[in-house]
Parts: C-alpha cells; structure tokens; sequence
C-alpha cells in the first residue's frame, strides 16, 4: 500500500501529511524536531492493513511551510486538531516521537475529547531547560550547509536505518543535498517549549498510553522513575539495543510494541 499526500491550511499555514488510508481508526504520527513524515514508512506501511494512518510535516518542517510566524507548543497541538478535522479522521490515536512525543502529549492533555490513545516514543514534558536551545543551535552549527551526496548525508548522521532516515529528510537542488527546515525557526520552536513548565500535563493525560523508551534514551533515569511513579502509563517498554531514534534503527520492534496494545485497545 501507498500513500497519498494531503494538503491542510491552518491560519494561513500548509500543512502536508502523507495519507496510508486504511478502514480502522486513525492514527496520527508526529516526527521529531527537523525530522519529516518519512520517518513513519516502516511502521505505516503495516499499520495501514488496520487502521487509518495520518503522518504529518509538522510546520516548519519537511514539505509543510517553512517560515510559520508561530511556533509555539499552542501552534503544533492547534495543527493536530485541524489535521484530525479536515481530514475527517475522528477520535484519533496520537503517536509521536521526541518533539512530536511532546507535542502529542500536550495534546492528548489539552483535547481528551479527541484522543482515544497515545504512543509516546522517546519524549517527555518537564520543567522550562534554558540550555536546551543553546545545545540545539550548537547542533545545527555543526551541520554543514549542504551535503555533496546523500551518501555524505547518511555518513554523518550516523550511518545505518537512522542515518538513512534523516537523509531522507533532505531535498536534492544542483547536485546538493539541503536540509527542510530553518535554522532560526527550528530554534525559536525549542525556545518556546522550553521556556514553559508543561510537567503537570502528563498528569492530565486520561488516555491509555504506551511509552516506548530507548535503551539509551535521552531521558535520564531519575526523571523517568519520577515520570513512572507520577503518571504511570498503561504499558511501558525499552527496547534493547537502541538509541534515541529507536523507531527509525527498530521499525519492527516498535511495531511488535505498539500491535497488541493497539488491538487490545481497539477491539
């Protein structure tokens, strides 16, 4: 099966999602920050043989617009809701990974009425971190400007699935391969969640959730005791063997996770 790509308007900003299609319930995917729609093919492909699968670029990012003037945490959980509506997708299941995890937990906090389950992979929302966006430019600065080829591309992102992943990320213009996004708009974005406490939502979160972790996750392990011992999801895992990327280095894992929490919920 293949998708197609939907276009949705939301205040004056494009937004693109690639549509599985697929008869079940919805679900919805939220890339991480830079990242693009792309990064769910593995786990859409066989999740659209039972349900409605929805990946977005999120604004800013990937094909959507690329200069959105708002890039608040409000902005990115309003475009959930508009995504869901447009396309007529109903109660949804929201799944997301770092940013886009954020962003879902955000909104399964804020819309209860419209998120019937959350998958959370590799994300959190705890107290304001003013080094996060100071870290994220200092990340971007080390990128160069383009890439001569998208083996180069693959290389320095590490090589391997998530190497592959991110380079899918890229668009080809003369022979370069340049990143989808802006830099300062990306880092405005970072800013704006981390100069706010959104901790206490997690606890208004009244959806089943699943929280997938890496073994190496970027999430330290005294936050996540407090996170488990706060607001306990419905099922938690860690995947052996993986880093932060973990839906892109074990697609299949993630689906063997999310499969039967999926259809336990939904039968």
């Amino acid at each position: 099966m293949t998708y197609t790509e939907r276009v949705i308007e939301r205040d004056g900003v494009r937004l693109v999602c690639r549509d599985w299609g697929g008869e079940g319930p919805a679900l919805v995917m939220l890339h991480g920050l830079v990242g693009h729609a792309g990064e769910w093919d593995a786990l859409a492909g066989p999740l659209s043989s039972s349900y409605r699968v929805v990946a977005v670029d999120q604004r800013g990012q990937g094909a959507s617009d690329r200069f959105p003037s708002d890039v608040s945490r409000e902005s990115y959980v309003e475009d959930v809701v508009a995504v869901a509506d447009q396309l007529g997708l109903g109660r949804i299941v929201l799944v997301g990974q770092s940013l886009g995890g954020h962003t879902a937990i955000l909104t399964a906090a804020r819309h209860p009425g419209l998120v019937r389950a959350l998958v959370v992979i590799e994300a959190d929302v705890s107290d304001p971190d003013p080094e996060w966006p100071v870290a994220i430019r200092q990340w971007f600065d080390s990128w160069p400007a383009s890439f001569p080829s998208r083996d180069a591309a693959i290389e320095f992102f590490g090589g391997g699935a998530v190497g592959r992943g991110w380079a899918d990320g890229l668009e080809e213009r003369d022979g370069q391969w340049w990143p989808r996004f802006d830099q300062d708009v990306m880092v405005r974005s970072v800013t704006d969640a981390a100069g706010h406490s959104f901790g206490h939502e997690w606890e208004d979160v009244t959806c089943p959730t699943l929280l997938v972790l890496a073994q190496s996750s970027f999430i330290p392990p005294d936050r996540i005791d407090e996170l488990m011992r706060r607001r306990i999801p419905t099922v938690s895992a860690s995947v052996r063997g993986s880093r932060h990327d973990v839906h892109l280095e074990q697609p299949g894992v993630v689906y063997d996770l999310m499969s039967p929490f999926l259809a336990g919920l939904l039968a």
